[in-house]
């Protein structure tokens, strides 16, 4: 109803004005409400990560943990009028749908081969510790991005449920704030200090507070209707619980603000190194081993490669031509072309071209399968700590003078076993298998070991030093690289006196590492049926044993751990590579496997050196220039000692008789001895007899299926030991197993059947390892997989072909086999 003025009813025009203002101020405040703080709920779980993506390869991680931010508070703004209960399944339906779409975009992006489901299932078990293993940058591959896209969506849906649903602005900021904490912890020292985003976090959660409450209080102020003094009494409360606040606060600033700021300057823990990154077996620790085990099966297909020259990056110095036309260094001083890491030498001494020689546009290839940095006398080992790695493999800077070439190749796995993963040094990206790789050694693995059929892509950037500098070249010294010019206790001196005649006329270290590479080559044959061995006894056995017992012959591992060794003697940075020559097209048999040795030198990098004789050589004898012992000094400078002559004391015969009354006879004294000894080595026996028999309980009742199978394999092996055939350490557990099978006939048609042929044939007995040997392959193939039956089969399966073939020996060597030593010294053998 109007007034006489035209205005609104009895209120008056205030009236109405305040009710619309109050309708205008509800309405922005609940738009604020609506938009600024499901915004800053979003933004708090994206920085989040902004600062987890720093340790990524580019910027998907952080493009995913954005979209679940994103996705996980619009599920619950558009569902804010649902049940409560109802939002949870909801939000995880749409999880899971974001989750599979992430973990699909990033396998494609990785180019990981598989379905989605064995993709997801993959990623669901090994999320946690590949991320704690992964190399820095990691690459965004679905087990590295499940984690963090789950935990931001749920820490969104917390967060939104609380501060939205039950209005706690505040305490919805904790999911938020959780997720940024455990985001820098996981970053730990891997990245700068991450202040701009903790800042922008702090601005951004400043701004959701700042947010007016919605809906706002009625009425106005909550005390306009109290009493004044009870007014009064509450406002004394309400400061009196101000002060307390912050006298809570400046304590808690007085007492933590010192140790915070003492944390500035602090490195954060890195949490990588509470998680044991991917080990490998022996086989892959050691592949030098396997140099001879591959000389003798030459034929034997293992890879398959196809290679692709891309010439020299953008980035890198073009490679020098030599006066052939052919890519790489110039000729060294002696002739020889610049040696590379990869690529071997060029033409030696005497004008022919070495067996690892390599041009940038044709000729052989060296594709590397392990660094072997570590030595301790008796193995060479790679020593790698290896972690996990997504395609782009981290860079290291190429030496200052040496040119870089980009080579890319598909390579097919055929029959090489094992965990490491052939590649032209220096890996930069590898797709179509998960790899781990060491940055220290460049050496790349499988952690799930290698199979027949698997098809890789690598692109490496392969360093050619500028052969120009070589004859000047100094070697580094120093802690950094203590750990390749660490010489073994236990040198022999042969070995030393050697590495000093050939260092002593050859001041430079190129020339000394030529100097050991020549002698090398011009004394010593190389020979396919050498036995694998390099620890110093193999050294000097190779080096100076005769010739007609074995002796100066060997396989490339015997020379290129003879040239590493020396060369760390006279003070030289080396190490041992073992890998593959191949014209870089075609299959890559067994008889390509190649050990080669190599020298460090400041600016150059890594140099390769090639001892091994040439194919029209003839060794020369070692004597002719070696001296085996030192020359005798001349009498001037060490006389011999004047000895005055002295009268000799008259002998005194002994008496021949018995001892006299107060002496202890002599019988009693030799049967005493002889008795003493008998008891000795009676004790002697029965220890041997207890261990033996500890040893063979220990191997076939304890611990789990697996380890009793593969205990119940050695005894076995140390049963064909004992019986003298024993197997080498190449041979597959099927072809172990024919083994077993020929010596337990040739046993019996040397000594008969015996009792035990009354119960079974050694075509039953046989039969019997050829079951064992599988259940052995299940047991590496498929870990977890075998049962206590299968275990206790084995145990029974060894016994009898134990008991079976210790029976065909003759009747003495009956007696010893249960007191032999050598299975307690072959204990894990």
């Amino acid at each position: 109803m109007s007034g006489p003025d035209g205005s609104g009813g009895p209120g008056g025009p205030g009236a109405g004005g305040g009710a619309v203002g109050r309708t205008g101020g509800g309405l922005v405040g609940r738009v604020l409400r609506a938009v600024v703080v499901p915004l800053t709920l979003i933004a708090l779980t994206g920085l989040a990560g902004v600062v987890l993506g720093r340790v990524y390869a580019g910027g998907l991680l952080t493009r995913l943990v954005l979209g679940a931010a994103v996705g996980s508070v619009l599920v619950s703004v558009a569902a804010r009028r649902l049940p409560s209960w109802l939002v949870a399944p909801v939000s995880v339906a749409a999880m899971a749908g974001w989750t599979l779409w992430s973990l699909r975009l990033a396998a494609t992006r990785a180019e990981l081969p598989g379905g989605l489901l064995e993709i997801t299932a993959d990623a669901a078990r090994n999320g946690i510790p590949r991320l704690l293993t992964a190399m820095i940058p990691v690459e965004p591959t679905p087990d590295t991005v499940l984690v963090p896209v789950v935990a931001a969506w749920l820490a969104g849906l917390a967060g939104a449920e609380v501060a939205l649903r039950a209005g706690r602005v505040l305490l919805g900021y904790l999911p938020a704030a959780g997720l940024y904490a455990a985001a820098l912890y996981v970053v730990g020292p891997n990245a700068e200090p991450a202040i701009a985003a903790t800042l922008a976090f702090v601005a951004v959660a400043a701004v959701g507070l700042a947010a007016p409450t919605w809906p706002p209080p009625a009425g106005g102020d909550p005390m306009s209707g109290l009493a004044p003094r009870v007014r009064a009494a509450v406002r004394i409360r309400l400061a009196a619980t101000a002060a307390v606040g912050v006298a809570l606060v400046v304590g808690l600033v007085a007492l933590l603000g010192p140790v915070i700021a003492g944390q500035v300057d602090g490195r954060p823990v890195d949490p990588r190194r509470y998680v044991e990154p991917p080990q490998v077996q022996t086989l892959d620790e050691n592949p030098l081993i396997r140099i001879s085990g591959w000389a003798l099966h030459p034929e034997q297909k293992l890879l398959d490669v196809t290679t692709v020259r891309g010439g020299a990056p953008p980035d890198a110095p073009a490679a020098s031509t030599g006066p052939n036309g052919q890519r790489g260094g110039s000729a060294g001083p002696d002739g020889r072309t610049g040696t590379e890491p990869d690529g071997g030498t060029g033409d030696g001494p005497d004008g022919s071209g070495s067996p690892g020689a390599a041009d940038g546009s044709g000729g052989s290839l060296r594709i590397r399968l392990a660094v072997l940095s570590d030595y301790d006398g008796v193995t060479w080992r790679v020593g790698a700590t290896y972690r996990n790695a997504g395609r782009i493999l981290p860079a290291s800077a190429p030496a200052p003078n040496s040119a870089v070439e980009t080579i890319r190749q598909q390579i097919t796995v055929a029959d090489l076993s094992g965990r490491l993963l052939p590649a032209v040094a220096t890996p930069r990206e590898v797709s179509g298998a998960r790899v781990a790789y060491d940055p220290a050694t460049g050496t790349l693995i499988r952690p799930e070991g290698l199979t027949p059929g698997l098809r890789y892509t690598v692109t490496s950037a392969r360093e050619r030093p500028d052969s120009n500098l070589l004859a000047t070249a100094n070697v580094p010294a120093g802690d950094e690289v203590a750990r390749v010019l660490r010489v073994a206790d236990g040198a022999p001196d042969p070995l030393r006196r050697l590495a000093a005649q050939l260092a002593e006329k050859n001041g430079a270290p190129y020339a000394r590492a030529t100097a050991i590479e020549q002698f090398l080559a011009e004394h010593y044959r190389v020979v396919a049926d050498a036995p694998s061995g390099h620890a110093y006894p193999n050294l000097g056995f190779f080096l100076f044993g005769p010739r007609n017992a074995g002796g100066q012959r060997g396989t490339s591992e015997q020379f290129a751990a003879a040239f590493a060794v020396l060369g760390r003697l006279s003070g030289l940075p080396t190490r041992v590579v073992v890998g593959f020559e191949s014209t870089g097209q075609g299959p890559v048999r067994a008889g390509d496997a190649y050990a080669w040795p190599e020298v460090l030198f400041d600016g150059l990098g890594w140099v390769s050196f090639d001892p091994l004789p040439r194919p029209d050589n003839e060794p020369r004898p070692v004597e002719e220039d070696f001296r085996p012992t030192p020359d005798d000094p001349p009498p001037s400078e060490a006389p011999e000692p004047t000895v005055e002559p002295t009268a000799s004391p008259e002998p005194v015969a002994a008496p021949a008789g018995p001892a006299d009354a107060d002496g202890v006879p002599t019988p009693v004294l030799v049967a005493g001895g002889s008795g003493g000894l008998l008891l000795l080595v009676g004790a002697l026996l029965l220890t041997l007899l207890a261990m033996r028999r500890s040893l063979t309980r220990a191997r076939l009742e304890r611990g789990d299926p697996g380890q009793r199978i593969a205990g119940a394999w050695r005894e076995v092996t140390d049963a064909l030991r004992l019986a003298g055939r024993p197997v080498g350490g190449d041979l597959a557990a099927t072809e172990v197993a024919r083994h077993a099978r020929q010596a337990l006939a040739d046993a019996r048609a040397r000594t008969g059947p015996g009792p035990a042929a009354d119960r079974s044939t050694p075509d039953d007995l046989g039969d019997g390892v050829g079951e064992l040997a599988d259940l052995l392959n299940q047991v590496a193939f498929a870990p977890g997989a075998t049962t206590p039956t299968q275990a206790d089969h084995a145990a029974a399966l060894a016994s009898a072909y134990t008991g079976t073939l210790r029976a065909a020996r003759p009747w003495w060597r009956r007696l010893l086999w249960s007191t032999h030593p050598a299975p307690l010294r072959n204990r894990r053998s």
